[in-house]
């Protein structure tokens, strides 16, 4: 019979969660500079990054994003990064709504409710 994990180790180790996130993307790091046959002071003297620097990426702790993005470009990864955000010139939708007019800020969304009249119950006139 499989060893049921418990609720909290699981959401600890969730991809949903910031650590698991890093662990996970410091693993695969690691995973990719050992298929190249790479070491940790290789990667770091080419990237120009520190070896701490690189031991922290891969170990999924606090690091830069510039160091990360010079570690996947000694793999020869740097493009890939940019492939996973969809490009944001697309959008014809919202051109249209905007009359091909690009957005160039953000708006607060509004939390209240506009009303539909300024009528309410109990406020009839008894003329």
């Amino acid at each position: 019979m499989r060893d049921m994990v418990p609720y909290m180790e699981y959401y600890e180790n969730s991809p949903s969660t910031l650590a698991a996130s890093l662990h996970s993307l410091g693993m695969r790091v690691a995973k990719l500079r050992l298929s190249r046959n790479l070491t940790q002071a290789h990667v770091a003297r080419e990237s120009g990054a520190s070896i701490s620097s690189v031991k922290r990426l891969e170990a999924g702790e606090n690091t830069s994003l510039e160091t990360l993005l010079r570690v996947l470009s000694v793999l020869g990864l740097e493009g890939r990064l940019l492939e996973c955000l969809p490009d944001p010139d697309i959008r014809p939708v919202e051109r249209i709504r905007h009359g091909d007019r690009e957005r160039r800020r953000a708006r607060e969304q509004s939390t209240t409710t506009a009303k539909a009249t300024d009528w309410a119950w109990g406020e009839e006139d008894d003329a």
